[in-house]
């Protein structure tokens, strides 16, 4: 069983989307014996974002030597997502939606041929095999039925793209409402590192 753990918040060990996705991976380590775990901090060792050269050597240009290592970076964590049984994912809400790491993450992984393909009835997700669990911080409330849910555009939006390459039931623990005051952010903490404990196991 391989576990790919993904970090994506800038605040470090002041992240509660962090302390949230640990706690999940602490969770399925003592419920998995012989689990293997890989992380990957999103913020501490960034990938670039894709541009007009990345593209055209997905297309079989000749790549210049300064992408060279980044697409290295970008094969990798295919290759990690790929191999992965559980992905489990710490997001927090930046301006209605991801951090723009977890853009540059998630744009290497959903790759024609790998995680997706289309065909006469348009396009198939290919990465269905795999548990993901996804940790999600945000400041407001943004739940259905709130009147900031329309502008929620990072739980709808990770729904849609795991989806789209075959995930189509991700689990998601949610910590709202933290930037609301103190007293609340702990509630809000507490609530989530308690709904990982109660995972089930892998």
């Amino acid at each position: 069983m391989k576990l790919l753990h993904i970090d994506s918040s800038v605040l470090g060990p002041h992240s509660v989307s962090r302390r949230v996705s640990a706690a999940i991976v602490d969770r399925l380590r003592q419920a998995t014996p012989g689990i293997q775990i890989t992380y990957r901090d999103l913020t501490s060792t960034p990938l670039a974002h894709l541009s007009g050269l990345h593209l055209a050597a997905a297309q079989g240009a000749t790549p210049e030597a300064a992408l060279l290592a980044d697409i290295a970076a970008g094969q990798a964590v295919l290759g990690e997502f790929l191999a992965a049984d559980i992905v489990v994912l710490g997001a927090p809400m930046y301006n209605f939606t991801i951090p723009s790491q977890l853009k540059a993450w998630i744009d290497r992984i959903v790759v024609a041929g790998k995680t997706f393909k289309y065909g006469a009835q348009g396009a198939e997700g290919l990465a269905g095999n795999k548990r993901v669990i996804i940790a999600i911080s945000r400041g407001g409330f943004y739940g259905a039925g709130t009147p900031a849910a329309i502008g929620e555009h990072l739980e709808t939006y990770l729904r849609w793209v795991f989806g789209f390459i075959g995930v189509t039931n991700p689990e998601f623990i949610f910590a709202d409402g933290i930037q609301v005051g103190p007293e609340h952010r702990e509630k809000a903490l507490a609530g989530a590192l308690q709904a990982a404990t109660n995972l089930h196991a892998a």
